[in-house]
């Protein structure tokens, strides 16, 4: 009994002891990172995607059906204006056409002794309306002759880069079978499409920048050209031309490149992205007051650039916001300021 006493003595007073409350140290202040709202320069701008084109680009086609002789460039070879580009069979143009010379020639000769011998009142008027009607007929079929063989040989429009060649010679082509596609790609056309409410801030010879997903660290630049008179009534969007300098030759006609428009500059108060606060349609930032608690403040909100946002309303300069940490507070709560910690 007396060891069953002990036991329950000692029961007793753990009970005792785990019944009193524990001291409780007092939960230290979250720390916070605490920014100023500054002044940045923020600037309007409209972004867009594009498609470049070539500033002059046509697909050449078999004028008629006929068998290919020779072809006169390789793949991607740049050819000048009017050089030869393919030839066409033309022997049957090429003989008809000395045909058509030799009877031009004895028709002349047969109007020449006409005339000598009317000179001498041997031939009559009729005779020589006649023998002029054949010469010119002759002419006529020698002239159809030679624009038939000049259809028969395909020349370039314009300088320019050759396609890669998907012909052979010796291949009988359609009339309208294409031979080559050649592009002027000496400066790039660039279309892209704009909301009509930004239409007044387009007008011919303002600066563009350009990017391609090709050349991620490149800007090319480049002039707004042509603003399409008519908005397209089911995107409610104006079609813009820009031209761009393409001394490299790097921007190709197909490219999808990303547009961007600078436009009126101005300064404000700024705030990084991470201090602000969303909630539905509204925006707010904690504030830190001098006895280190917080509030909650409302703004309106403006432009973003470069991780930070463009303060309309709410904040002033002195102001001290907290940046980092913004997940730890709460209206009334005491924080610490400090350096953001490394993560």
């Amino acid at each position: 009994m007396e060891r069953w006493g002990k036991i329950g003595l000692a029961l007793a007073l753990l009970t005792a002891a785990c019944g009193q409350a524990a001291p409780k140290g007092e939960r230290s202040a979250p720390l916070v990172s605490v920014v100023n709202p500054a002044q940045h320069v923020f600037t309007d701008r409209i972004d867009a995607v594009g498609t470049a084109r070539a500033n002059e680009q046509v697909t050449l086609a078999s004028p008629v059906t006929e068998r290919i002789v020779r072809l006169a460039f390789d793949d991607g070879q740049y050819v000048q204006r009017g050089q030869v580009i393919a030839v066409l069979a033309q022997q049957r143009q090429t003989a008809t056409l000395a045909g058509a010379q030799a009877l031009e020639r004895n028709a002349r000769q047969q109007l020449d002794r006409l005339q000598a011998l009317k000179a001498r009142g041997f031939v009559t008027n009729a005779s020589i309306d006649a023998q002029v009607a054949a010469a010119a007929n002759a002419q006529a079929t020698a002239a159809a002759a030679r624009a038939e063989i000049g259809d028969r040989i395909v020349r370039a429009p314009f300088s320019g880069y050759v396609s890669l060649r998907t012909i052979s010679a010796g291949a009988v082509v359609n009339q309208g079978t294409p031979i080559a596609t050649i592009s002027d790609i000496s400066r790039i056309k660039l279309d892209f499409s704009v909301p009509e409410t930004m239409i007044s801030t387009l007008t011919p010879g303002r600066r563009i920048t350009v990017k391609s997903a090709a050349y991620p660290d490149r800007i090319f630049s480049g002039t707004i050209a042509t603003v399409d008179p008519v908005i397209d009534p089911n995107t409610r969007a104006v079609l813009v031309r820009a031209l761009l300098g393409n001394p490299g030759n790097e921007l190709k006609p197909g490219m999808l490149l990303n547009v961007a428009i600078d436009g009126a500059s101005r300064t404000a108060l700024a705030v990084p992205e991470l201090a602000v606060v969303g909630e539905g349609d509204d925006r707010f930032v904690y504030v830190v007051g001098k006895d280190e608690k917080v509030e909650r403040r409302m703004i309106e909100s403006g432009k973003r650039d470069t991780g930070l946002i463009e303060i309309v309303k709410g904040l002033k300069a002195g102001d001290r916001v907290v940046g980092e940490g913004v997940v730890k507070v709460a209206p009334g709560v005491k924080v610490r300021t400090g350096p953001a910690p490394r993560k």
